[in-house]
Parts: C-alpha cells; sequence; structure tokens
C-alpha cells in the first residue's frame, strides 16, 4: 500500500508538472546548459537568478546548493521558487533557496561576531555556550560556521591557539610562558600547535633557526624544479626557468633555516616529484611536510583526491569541504601551496572550466594536465 500511495504521488506531480505553462514555468531550452554549468559549478553568483528542480526528489534548489548532484536528466529549471512550488515542487531545506540575498549577509555578520567571541576569550568556548549566546542550536550554529568558513568553530578556535602560540614564541616568550598565554593546559596540545606549525616551538621562538632544509634544483619538462625537503617530508616543490630565482624564493619561504644543497638520500623523492611533472599519479608513500592553517591543510588534503588528469571548480572543490559559499578561500589556499604537482592545485579551474590563474604560469597549469590526460 505505501509503495502504491508513492507512485501515485510522485504520477500526480508529474501530471501538475506537465499541467503548468505561462512565462514563469521553465527556463528557455537555450539558456539550460548554462545554468546546468552552473549548477555544477555550485556557483553562487547565479544565486536569485534562477532554481532548479530535482524530479525524483520533489525539491528545488539554488544553484549553490551543496547537496549531491542529480543526473541532468532529472533538472527542470525554473525562473523562481513561484514558478517551482506552481510546478509541485517543495523548497530545499538545506539551501534555502527562497531565502532574500540579504540573508547570506546576515549569515555571514553572525560568523564573523562568533570569530570575535572565540578571539576575545581567555579559553576557547564550547559550542553550547557559543550556540547560546548567538540563539541558535549548536548542530545549527555548527552547520552555520563550516558553510561560511570551511571549518568548525572549535577547529577555528585551535587555529587560532596556535597562531597566538607562534606569535608569543617569536616574540621571545618562553614555551611555558607563551603556553600559558593562550591556555595550553597539557604538552599535548603543545605538541599538536606544534605539529600544525610545522617544526618544534624552540624553533618557531628562533624564527626557524636551527632547522635544516635539503634542497635541489633539477631540468624537468616545464623547465626547472626546485625540491627541498625537511626532516619530515618534501616542503616545497617550485616551478620556474631561473635556479636563482627558484633558491630566493626558498629563501623567502624559510628566511632562517639552513639550506643544504643535495644528498643522495634525498635523489628518489627528487625523482618522484619529476614524474608528477611528467604527468605520473603521485606517490602515496612520499613524505610530505605541508604546513599551513586548518582551513589549508584540508584544502591541500583534498587537492590530493582529484584523480590525475581530472579537474574540479573552486566552488566544487569548496562544496566538497562543506563550505559552499567558500570559492574563493579554496582559491586563496590554492594559491599558498607550495608544493607544486604533488598537492595539484592545477587540477582546479573556473566554474565554466576555463584555466584560472597558478602560481607558476597558466601555460604550465596547461601542460600538467595535457600530460596528464595522455598518460
Amino acid at each position: 500500500m505505501t509503495r502504491g500511495f508513492g507512485r501515485k504521488k510522485r504520477n500526480a506531480r508529474a501530471a501538475r508538472v506537465a499541467s503548468v505553462s505561462g512565462p514563469m514555468e521553465a527556463i528557455d531550452a537555450t539558456l539550460d546548459g548554462a545554468r546546468w554549468t552552473a549548477v555544477c559549478a555550485r556557483d553562487a553568483a547565479q544565486d536569485g537568478a534562477f532554481v532548479f528542480a530535482v524530479r525524483t526528489t520533489g525539491v528545488y534548489c539554488r544553484p549553490s546548493c551543496g547537496a549531491r548532484r542529480p543526473a541532468r536528466s532529472n533538472v527542470q529549471f525554473f525562473a523562481d521558487g513561484e514558478a517551482a512550488r506552481a510546478a509541485g515542487f517543495r523548497a530545499c531545506k538545506r539551501c534555502a533557496p527562497d531565502a532574500r540575498t540579504s540573508d547570506a549577509r546576515q549569515r555571514a555578520a553572525l560568523v564573523a561576531q562568533v570569530c570575535a567571541w572565540i578571539d576575545a576569550a581567555a579559553t576557547p568556548p564550547t559550542l553550547a555556550q557559543l550556540a547560546e549566546r548567538a540563539g541558535y542550536s549548536p548542530f545549527h550554529l555548527q552547520r552555520l560556521f563550516r558553510a561560511v568558513l570551511g571549518v568548525t568553530p572549535r577547529e577555528y578556535a585551535a587555529n587560532r591557539r596556535t597562531q597566538r602560540f607562534a606569535a608569543a614564541l617569536a616574540g621571545g616568550a618562553s614555551v611555558t610562558a607563551a603556553s600559558q598565554r593562550v591556555g595550553f593546559t597539557s604538552s599535548s596540545r603543545v605538541h599538536a600547535a606544534a605539529q600544525q606549525l610545522g617544526m618544534a616551538p624552540s624553533r618557531v621562538r628562533a624564527g626557524g633557526a636551527g632547522e635544516t632544509l635539503v634542497w635541489i634544483v633539477a631540468p624537468c619538462a616545464l623547465g626547472q624544479a626546485l625540491v627541498a625537503s625537511s626532516q619530515r617530508g618534501i616542503c616545497a616543490v617550485l616551478l620556474g626557468d631561473d635556479a636563482n630565482a627558484l633558491f630566493a624564493d626558498l629563501q623567502q619561504r624559510f628566511p632562517r633555516a639552513e639550506l643544504q644543497r643535495g644528498a643522495r638520500a634525498f635523489a628518489a623523492d627528487v625523482r618522484a616529484v619529476l614524474a608528477c611533472v611528467d604527468g605520473a599519479p603521485a606517490d602515496a608513500a612520499l613524505p610530505l611536510d605541508l604546513r599551513g592553517t586548518a582551513f589549508q591543510l584540508r584544502v591541500w588534503r583534498e587537492l590530493q583526491r582529484i584523480p590525475a588528469g581530472s579537474t574540479v571548480s573552486y566552488a566544487e572543490l569548496a562544496a566538497r569541504l562543506g563550505a559552499p559559499k567558500g570559492a574563493r578561500a579554496v582559491a586563496s589556499a590554492c594559491a599558498q601551496n607550495a608544493v607544486a604537482v604533488v598537492v595539484p592545485c592545477h587540477r582546479v579551474v573556473r566554474g565554466n572550466g576555463e584555466l584560472s590563474g597558478y602560481r607558476w604560469g597558466v601555460e604550465r597549469k596547461r601542460a600538467l594536465l595535457e600530460r596528464e590526460r595522455r598518460r
């Protein structure tokens, strides 16, 4: 009986869809291709321009909705929510397609206020405390915070404490004094902060002095590649045409580290990196020493999951991270990636498929993708 009722309900909805006519029914077929592209890219700039409905679920969404992408054959476009409701569809509860665009600014303002509360607190407030102060449920606040910033309140607070810890050390404070200043109550928290910073607290205090990096510049199919490694793994892969300029870039990134040129034990890692330049997938066993914020590390890990030869848009990558409005933050994290090719930021493109800026040149980006696709 239940299955029969569900089938009748779907048939009735299909009949309503077929019966609706008029200028508000569906977007002209000539625009469907462009709008489907916007949906695939989860392009927030198109929010308010149209909505898309999914026949199998009976739900309509805004273009930037972070829900799982439906099959193209099940999608229908409408000028607005009113037209979609007239055709028998209901609004998505996840993206709230009928909400005004000003609501997005209000959500961003709320998250900024929560960030200010976290920054001002001597010890990080709990999610429950933040939610009570904001007037939301803990679940809703966490979801909202992650949608806007791409991280949870807890991750944001941990990252800010690590930044303050590093600043205190760089200012000359001892490890004990810096720990007390930011509220670290155990050695395990100090160790976790040191892991995120990529070096021991004593080295942070010395501005990186005492850390030894091994480096080499090798010719490759795209010009010159500088590969540098710490004791933890590859920490830089820089591409260019001038070996001196590449070394200057490395010095700027690690101003107080001791830089040693070449080492036999390092040769195998260099060969693995150069193989990536030629289009081979990155060796999963290649050790990496990635240094960045919590959000940057999440972006870089997600980049490593993109198959060789494939591309995704900045908006799609943001949606995968649970931050559908974080395309700009994702683009910024890609720009800060210091490990070219191995962390494949070249596989991220604009929503329309065009190649966008690449730190080491758009032509290198195009060449890398072509080599991967040929293999």
